[in-house]
């Protein structure tokens, strides 16, 4: 799948006036900015997928799905193959990715702040605080390390958004922040969603400062409907509900973090979700009255749901395929059970990338 726009030269030379704005405005001293101006930015986005790879079908006698319930999963939501690792300890999975994103950290510069972003409430036993064992294990020494969960799998996308008010708020020149997200399918119960998905293993991190090089955050919304906070207890008649009111609250969310950019979706050059199911994306799709290209669907085949890892996973594989464009803006979006929905928007800066 290539860029939804046509016009790829006009595009380029747009993409190219607007990163010459951005950049324009990143440059202006920070000591010139009240802090609340001050723009988040995404210094390094690195993934970290485990080799183990399964087809589905391999997954039905732990997950207790007939035959018949994972041709579903295959035929209507697009699932089909899956990282899966259940003897790879977690900081073994966690480790990769932040090595990564912490290789963009110049020399002087200093993480103030690591957020370790998970979904499901226990990671570990209840001793062990896994953000600072990430900590010390990436000899953060001086940091203050925490866990974010409440936003289920959008937590790793409004761990971007603390890590960013609490820079705004040291103000200090030269500090970073590095957000780590990534867990395991440790169990039948949390690798099943329900007529939803079937859960994998990744993990990702972000580097973040203020007014650096690296991706720009433009914007960053959520809504949550707490009448779904209880996803396993749902009735019926409740699940009907949220499954038709998907669509159209992602594509308020979407707005809603569109308008406060001062973006419309014909800005966006490409939507890049998270990886619930192809069917969720569909209805969306349509909802948001979009051309199907201008949505990254293709991981959903390849890597499944993993967790709060989707976006970044997506991200870099993009990325890495150079099909972001530098100077071009992007969505980041993700659902968590609960229901949180959550839209960031992003303006790319090659100057960001290795």
């Amino acid at each position: 799948m290539g860029h939804p726009t046509t016009d790829r030269s006009a595009a380029d030379r747009s993409a190219t006036d607007r990163s010459a704005a951005d950049r324009s405005a990143a440059d202006r001293s920070a000591s010139d900015r009240p802090a609340a101006d001050r723009r988040i930015t995404l210094e390094r986005i690195e993934s970290y997928l485990p080799e183990r790879s399964v087809r589905i079908e391999e997954l039905g006698e732990r997950l207790g799905l007939r035959r018949a319930e994972l041709g579903v999963f295959r035929k209507f939501y697009g699932l089909d193959t899956l990282r899966f690792d259940p003897e790879l300890p977690l900081l073994d999975l966690l480790r990769p990715a932040a090595r990564g994103a912490l290789a963009a950290l110049p020399e002087g510069g200093r993480v103030d702040y690591l957020a370790y972003a998970y979904v499901t409430q226990a990671v570990a036993p209840a001793d062990v605080d896994i953000a600072q064992v990430v900590s010390d294990d990436l000899g953060l020494a001086g940091t203050e390390a925490f866990g974010l969960s409440h936003q289920a799998c959008v937590s790793s996308l409004g761990a971007i958004e603390v890590l960013g008010e609490l820079l705004r708020a040291e103000g200090v020149e030269g500090a970073y922040a590095l957000m780590v997200t990534g867990e395991q399918a440790y169990s039948p119960m949390v690798q099943l969603v329900p007529n939803t998905s079937i859960m994998a293993d990744a993990a990702a991190s972000c580097l973040i400062t203020l007014d650096g090089d690296g991706d720009v955050v433009r914007a960053f919304a959520t809504r949550t409907l707490g009448e779904y906070a209880q996803w396993l207890e749902l009735t019926a008649e409740q699940n009907t509900e949220f499954g038709e009111q998907y669509g159209k609250r992602i594509s308020e969310v979407i707005h809603q973090a569109l308008t406060e950019a001062g973006l419309t979706l014909d800005d966006v050059d490409l939507v890049i979700p998270h990886n619930v199911n192809k069917l969720a994306w569909r209805q969306t799709i349509k909802e948001l009255e979009v051309a199907p290209e201008k949505v990254f669907l293709e991981n959903v085949p390849r890597y499944s749901h993993t967790f709060a890892s989707d976006v970044f996973v997506n991200y870099t594989t993009l990325r890495d395929a150079g099909r972001l464009v530098d100077g071009a803006h992007y969505l980041l979006v993700s659902v968590g059970l609960g229901a949180t929905f959550g839209a960031m928007v992003i303006t790319h800066r090659a100057g960001g990338e290795e």
